[in-house]
Parts: C-alpha cells; sequence; structure tokens
C-alpha cells in the first residue's frame, strides 16, 4: 500500500473497555521474581503494569504468519514485514487500583516515513487515554516500527555505548521461560518472542528477542525495587538496538536529581539497547 494511502488512518480511533482484576498483577509479580504479596481490592497498579490489560483479542484465523493479528483494521496495513515497538512516553495522573473499571481511547496521531541503514521504515504514533473510576488514569503514546527485512547475514545496527556510572542495577537472565510467561500475559502471539526457529531462520536474527514492553517494565522495576516509596509521575523509554535470550542483559539506574531517575538497559557487550527516564512526583 502507497504511503499517501496510510495517511487515511490519521485520526482513526478505538474505545476498550476493561476491568483491573489481580490475577495478572500476581503473575507479572512472580514473572519478574517478586515476593510482593498476592493483590487486593484498591491496591494501586504499578506503572506500566497497565499493558496486562486491553489485550488484542484477534480470532485464530485473523492471525498472521508473525504471529501478529493480520494488518489492517485500526492499525494502518503496512507493508514492511517486520513490526517492533519503538518507544513511548507516559504520564501518569491518578492511580488505577484493583476492581476498577476501565476505558481506554486510542487514536492514530501520526503516520511517518523515513529511510534508515537497515532500508525503509515507517513510524506509527498511537495515543491512549485511559481513564478509572476516579478520572483521568495515564496518557500514553505508543512508537511502532515498521521496517523491511534484512539481507541475510547482515550486521545489526552500530552500537551506542552504554553509560557506565550506573548507582543501582541488577542483571537479568531472558530466558526463553520468561518471554514465554511475558507473551502470554499480554496475549502477544509475536512469534520472534518464542519460537526460535521461526526468529532465526525466517526474521533471521541470532535468537528469541525480548520484548520492548518487558525492557522498559523491568526498568521500571529497578526503581521499584531501590526507591519502593516513590510514585512515578512520568515515564519515556526508546528502544535502541535488540536484546536476545542468548545472552544476559543488565538494567540500570542513576538518580539524575529534581525527580528524575535516567534509567538504560546494557547489554553483554556494553552496548546500549534501551534508554529511559522516569519523573518522580
Amino acid at each position: 500500500m502507497e504511503f499517501d494511502t496510510l495517511q487515511a488512518w490519521v485520526g482513526r480511533t478505538e474505545e476498550r473497555h476493561d476491568v483491573v482484576t489481580e490475577a495478572p498483577l500476581a503473575a507479572l509479580a512472580a514473572t519478574l521474581d517478586r515476593d510482593d504479596p498476592l493483590p487486593r481490592a484498591g491496591d494501586p497498579v504499578p506503572p506500566l503494569w497497565h499493558w496486562l490489560y486491553f489485550l488484542p483479542l484477534a480470532r485464530q484465523s485473523e492471525i498472521g504468519p508473525d504471529g501478529h493479528a493480520k494488518r489492517g483494521g485500526f492499525l494502518p496495513p503496512v507493508a514492511l514485514p517486520r513490526r517492533m515497538w519503538a518507544g513511548g512516553r507516559l504520564l501518569f495522573h491518578e492511580p488505577l487500583r484493583v476492581g476498577d473499571p476501565m476505558r481506554r481511547v486510542s487514536r492514530i496521531e501520526r503516520i511517518d516515513a523515513k529511510e534508515g541503514q537497515s532500508g525503509s521504515l515507517v513510524f506509527v504514533t498511537v495515543s491512549h487515554q485511559v481513564q478509572g473510576p476516579r478520572g483521568l488514569a495515564l496518557t500514553e503514546e505508543h512508537d511502532i516500527v515498521y521496517r523491511e527485512a534484512p539481507a541475510p547475514g547482515a550486521a545489526l545496527p552500530p552500537s551506542i555505548a552504554a553509560p557506565t556510572n550506573p548507582r543501582f542495577e541488577r542483571e537479568i537472565a531472558p530466558d526463553p521461560v520468561l518471554l514465554f510467561r511475558y507473551s502470554a500475559l499480554t496475549f502477544n502471539g509475536h512469534r520472534i518472542h518464542y519460537d526460535r526457529r521461526y526468529v532465526t531462520e525466517v526474521e533471521g536474527y541470532p535468537g528469541l528477542i525480548v520484548h520492548g514492553p518487558l525492557i522498559a517494565t523491568l526498568l521500571c522495576d529497578l526503581l521499584r525495587r531501590e526507591r519502593p516509596a516513590a510514585r512515578v509521575a512520568r515515564f519515556e523509554f526508546k528502544a535502541l538496538r535488540p536484546l536476545f535470550d542468548i545472552h544476559r542483559f543488565t538494567v540500570c539506574g542513576r538518580d539524575d536529581g529534581a525527580g528524575r531517575i535516567a534509567l538504560w538497559a546494557r547489554d553483554h557487550e556494553g552496548a546500549l539497547a534501551m534508554q529511559a527516564s522516569a519523573g518522580l512526583a
């Protein structure tokens, strides 16, 4: 489909409803290896854990060869074969709590085409507003990137060295069980996260890919472990380089003062995989 035709999707909206239930929160706590008490009615939802709700519910007959829903519908039918989370920006206004009914209104804000070192890229920016019973709970902008499949044996993009001055950090072993559990919790059928034969033979990656939202969640979780009483008011992140299950990686943080926490993920070679920042209330 021509890029100009894709512009017809800008301004499209979608409304979804859900309820904050306990089981997904308890399951994600276990997946992140947290020793939390079981969630109870009224407990606040930790930052980014709202991604456990409003899940994609495409019927099996509507699934494409990569495990995602077939192109079209709310998201534009971009023809490029690879689809990834590129980053996002979130404002947390009012905590969602266990038992809350929720309403999410989503809108296609922008569709941009670019040429990168790996070929053509299309960026789709989607905004979300999530309302709870006490009013607006959070606003989010979510960047999705579509890209061409690389030539066989093509190298990864040049790396950027990660900062070397973290004040706190945690090493993560992204084994297939961790990736499968997160895929199951978010009802994410994308085969790059659990199907090793597909991701290596069809998409040409060296191993299973760690979900961008999971890395972002691990960065927020690192902050919660370091500053358990802090309230995150703002969070933004950008994915720069993929992480794979064949190597451990490290989530890092540093207090930059004035309520701003710098966060990043560092791969086994010291390269920056994700850059993020959190603003504390």
